[in-house]
Parts: C-alpha cells; sequence; structure tokens
C-alpha cells in the first residue's frame, strides 16, 4: 500500500470515530434556524423557517420560571424549555428545565438520551446521584446545598431527591440538547404499552409475577 492509500484510510478512520464520538446536537452552520411550523417535510430536527421572517419573539418565551409549580404523585414538576416552547433553539443545542421539589419529593431515576445535564440548587437541599454503565454500574452522588452545581453525563440513569420534610426545593438545570428527551424508568419498564412480558420481568428483577403485576398497577 503507498503513501497515498495510507493517507486516506487513516484519513476515512479518523473521520469515522469522529462521527462516533459525537455526543450533543450537531453545530449550526448559519447563525440560526427558527422552526418553520408549517413546513411538512420531516428532518432530523427542524425545517428552517425564512431568515428574513424571524422575529425577536422566536427567541423568547413568558415562562414565568421564577412561580413555584404544583407538583406531581412523587412530589416534582419538570418545566422544560426546548425547541418545542422556543422556536429559536432549533440547532442551537441547548435547553433549560426548572424543578420545583415538594418536602421529601424526587425527581425519580431517568436518562437524558441526548444530553448531558447541569443542575443548580437554587432552594432548598438536594440529595442527587447517577449510576455509571456496565459492567462497573458505580453509584455517585452527593446531597447539595442552595448554590451548588452537579452534572449527570449523558445517557446515565440519574435522580434528585429532596430530602426535607418540611420545605420544598428548587433547582435550574441546563441540558446540551435542544431536545434532549427523557426516559423514567419506572415507567419505561412497568408502563410500556404493550407491556413487557410478566416473565421477562420477574425472571430480571428476581421477583415472582405476582410482584410484577403489583408493580403495573
Amino acid at each position: 500500500m503507498g503513501f497515498s492509500s495510507s493517507f486516506l484510510v487513516l484519513v476515512a478512520l479518523l473521520s469515522l470515530a469522529s462521527w462516533q464520538t459525537m455526543a450533543s446536537d450537531p453545530s449550526p452552520l448559519q447563525d440560526f434556524c427558527v422552526v418553520d411550523k408549517n413546513s411538512l417535510v420531516f428532518v432530523n430536527g427542524f425545517v428552517c423557517k425564512n431568515p428574513m421572517d424571524v422575529k425577536a419573539d422566536d427567541f423568547f418565551k413568558a415562562a414565568e420560571l421564577d412561580k413555584p409549580r404544583m407538583t406531581n404523585k412523587v412530589g416534582s414538576n419538570v418545566t422544560l424549555i426546548n425547541v418545542m416552547q422556543i422556536a429559536g433553539l432549533n440547532t442551537l443545542g441547548i435547553s433549560l428545565a426548572r424543578i420545583d421539589y415538594a418536602p421529601l419529593g424526587q425527581n425519580p431515576p431517568h436518562t437524558h438520551p441526548r444530553a448531558t445535564e447541569i443542575l443548580t440548587v437554587l432552594e432548598g437541599t438536594l440529595y442527587v446521584g447517577f449510576v455509571t454503565s456496565n459492567p462497573d454500574n458505580k453509584f455517585l452522588s452527593k446531597v447539595l446545598n442552595k448554590g451548588d452545581v452537579f452534572v449527570f453525563p449523558v445517557g446515565l440513569i440519574h435522580f434528585q431527591i429532596n430530602p426535607n420534610p418540611y420545605k420544598p426545593a428548587v433547582a435550574i438545570a441546563a441540558l446540551s440538547s435542544q431536545n434532549p428527551g427523557a426516559i423514567t424508568i419506572a415507567n419505561a419498564v412497568f408502563g410500556s404499552k404493550p407491556p413487557i412480558s410478566d416473565d421477562v420481568l420477574a425472571k430480571e428483577f428476581q421477583v415472582d409475577k405476582n410482584t410484577i403485576e403489583w408493580l403495573q398497577l
């Protein structure tokens, strides 16, 4: 194999490696690509509207993130601001969330398949953690106080719990995708449609089928 052939093989391998290691949204090739909500074309992301038609409101939302939210049955509420709320976020690779926690409330174990998350505690205290991938499954956790910051790597299972039985907590999270996605582990495993076979779940969790049926209620 000659020098030129070897060089081409090396370039191809480096290109492949770069493609495989790209972990977040691709970089934009223009200043912005505001979503064209009228387009019927389906692409990875959204079609751009004509830049001449772009307005300041395409980059704005009166989200009232300063106001507390009602929490759900597990004691949390995630107010996500992504490309579905702000059209101007398209191709910019970032989104934002306010998370409210009731006393003893939690944002249960979940993953973001397309984003790393960096979380800042605004009020209260949070116990947070994530688990690394197979085969180690190492659990890393920390108690965060007001002003503290913690990072959850892309795709890893993580959670936040407010350990205070008397006071709520509030956090702001930034995520490295215009549409990070969320997979709540319990909902995905025990609430899939159609459901995963009880035999599969019972064997995986090493419990009897009656326990699986109870968890699926």
